[in-house]
């Protein structure tokens, strides 16, 4: 087409196979500029429209919005701006390739968080679809509260306040980032289920309940959860492979961050008292958020962890 000859809107139209009203909208937004008015005062467009336009549709076929669109063309034209003739953004130049490739990624991010949030969206159905009529309502409740896809951040929230106060900022977001499991990316329905009710146990818990199972031994809390965190990656291999609670270095790590919290020393002693203190610091509703938690993750949970290491204790100290 030569640069000189312009185009009627219904040619534009009618050379990129779409309608009139699709180039006056998009002409309206300033993503299709016309380069002149004819006589009569009808839009004329430039040679460089047709590619323009096709760029513009194929983005919006893949779910670009016409704001994200405006700035890559905006890009492009700032781009073009020194150069001579007419330039477009399905063209060549740099600026043009480098700003949709950035909207491709954007868009393929957002697609990755569109697509999980069906994937929940559909297991959380089928959950209510399965469940008996008498729960329904009920399961609905939990599942809206929750939402979908759902936020941790109220399960964050219950861990800040479960926490010692003490607790120093790094090991407060160490024990919290291990605690908080994450939304399977791929849930079942029973995952969905699980994590409402998990969601439901962390915003219903009250600060009397909160307190009453914290750590029994927390005068000094990062000398107890340094050495917790060290003993819970000693036992990891233990769990995975299902070994049974017994002695070695993870019991003995477990054991010495206590003491070392407590101002002690690690005896036989302390060990029977740490026992009796862990047995009456059990707590049902940090019983029931680690198995809630567990059904969530493949991965052991610091709460399996820390339940292999008091039986181990508990075996060691038996008949003492």
């Amino acid at each position: 087409m030569p640069p000189d000859v312009t185009l009627s809107i219904g040619e534009l139209a009618a050379r990129t196979g779409t309608t009139v009203k699709t180039v006056r909208f998009y002409s309206d937004r300033g993503l299709l500029p016309e380069a002149s008015r004819s006589d009569g005062g009808h839009r004329r467009y430039g040679p460089g429209a047709p590619a323009r336009l096709r760029t513009i549709r194929a983005l919006r076929s893949l779910g670009v919005s016409v704001p994200e669109i405006a700035r890559v063309l905006a890009r492009t034209d700032d781009g073009a701006a020194g150069g001579t003739g007419e330039h477009h953004a399905g063209g060549d130049g740099g600026d043009s390739g480098d700003a949709l490739a950035a909207v491709v990624a954007r868009r393929l991010d957002d697609l990755g968080t569109e697509l999980a949030a069906l994937r929940w969206r559909e297991a959380a159905l089928r959950a209510l679809r399965d469940s008996a009529p008498e729960r329904l309502a009920e399961h609905l409740e939990l599942i809206g509260a929750a939402g979908a896809p759902p936020s941790t951040s109220a399960l964050a929230h219950y861990w800040r306040r479960v926490l010692p106060p003490r607790l120093c900022a790094r090991l407060r977001r160490a024990v919290t980032d291990a605690a908080v499991p994450r939304p399977p990316v791929d849930p079942t329905p029973d995952q969905v289920l699980a994590f409402a009710r998990l969601h439901a146990l962390a915003t219903a818990a009250t600060d009397h309940c909160l307190a009453s199972h914290r750590p029994v031994t927390a005068a000094h809390p990062d000398l107890l959860y340094d050495g917790l965190h060290e003993a819970y990656l000693l036992v990891e291999a233990a769990l995975r492979t299902g070994r049974d609670p017994g002695p070695g270095e993870a019991l003995d790590c477990y054991a010495a961050a206590h003491a070392r919290a407590a101002g002690t020393r690690d005896t036989p002693a302390f060990r029977r008292t740490l026992r009796a203190g862990l047995a009456a610091a059990d707590h049902p509703v940090m019983a029931r958020y680690w198995r809630l938690a567990g059904e969530l993750t493949p991965d052991p949970t610091l709460g399996a962890a820390d339940a292999w290491l008091r039986e181990a204790l508990t075996a060691g100290t038996a008949g003492s």
